[in-house]
């Protein structure tokens, strides 16, 4: 059974898009290898400050649970 043939979004270039192929359905798998690597480098940095994190917490918290009067 042969695979159906795509063009990638970001590249233009052609693929098999396999049933176990990683990403996106509309992107080759070197081009969602680049993504995979920005989004995990932005998670990292997220992470990276517990301040930060606290802070968010702490909005979602009030938000969630504020008493209207």
């Amino acid at each position: 059974m042969a695979y159906p043939i795509k063009i990638c979004g970001i590249c233009s270039e052609e693929f098999e898009l396999k049933p176990d192929k990683p990403g996106f359905a509309n992107r080759c798998p070197d081009c969602s290898a680049n993504d995979d690597a920005a989004i995990s480098a932005k998670q990292k940095a997220a992470e990276a400050n517990p301040e930060l994190n606290a802070e968010r917490r702490k909005a979602m918290r009030d938000l969630l649970y504020r008493k209207d009067s």
